[in-house]
């Protein structure tokens, strides 16, 4: 009786491969069970992480250099920020109603100024910033992940070329072994 190098298990004597494993009793991979054993397959844990993952908000920008550019930056993102809601829209609404019968009493002109200039800018506006923070950070996420999977795709890449080398060796290995046993 031999013992299998890969696994331990008994075999017969005179035996090539090991009934328990599939491995070569002459060391050499001949079976998909001991071809397996040649390479680790370690994935990328962003391909996990991304199966798992809720879609995320949007990222603040990066901090601007200099106190009054950071100032500036600092308002600019509290003014678009409450001007780009809803509850600002409804409240442009409201005040744009406000002057709605003294330009129905204009007539079509005043009306149709009053439509344009009035409540169009005014609520249009707020509406307009609140969808486009909602494509930004979509959008920002879409890019972030499109990164981390290109990331994902590379490291994979990667895994693959090792896998192959290492399958390179050992049928170096299985050729020369044939060879060997085929000369006299």
């Amino acid at each position: 009786m031999d013992t299998c190098h890969a696994c331990g298990a008994e075999s017969p004597a005179g035996a090539r491969y090991c009934p328990a494993c599939g491995a070569s009793l002459d060391g050499v991979p001949h079976s998909p069970k001991m071809a397996s054993k040649i390479f680790e397959y370690v994935p990328h844990p962003h391909i996990e992480h991304r199966k798992r993952r809720a879609p995320r908000k949007g990222l603040v920008p990066a901090p601007a250099p200099g106190p009054a550019a950071r100032f500036n930056k600092w308002l600019g993102v509290k003014i678009t920020n409450g001007v780009g809601t809803m509850w600002c829209a409804y409240g442009f609404a409201a005040i744009a109603l406000i002057s709605l019968p003294e330009a129905i009493r204009g007539g079509p002109g005043p009306l149709i100024a009053w439509i344009a200039q009035t409540f169009l800018q005014l609520v249009l506006l707020s509406i307009i910033m609140v969808g486009q923070k909602v494509e930004s950070a979509a959008s920002e996420t879409r890019a972030i992940d499109t990164y981390h999977d290109a990331e994902a795709i590379l490291a994979e890449a990667v895994q693959i070329q090792k896998h192959l080398l290492a399958q390179d060796a050992q049928l170096s290995q299985m050729l020369q072994a044939h060879a060997a046993q085929d000369r006299p």
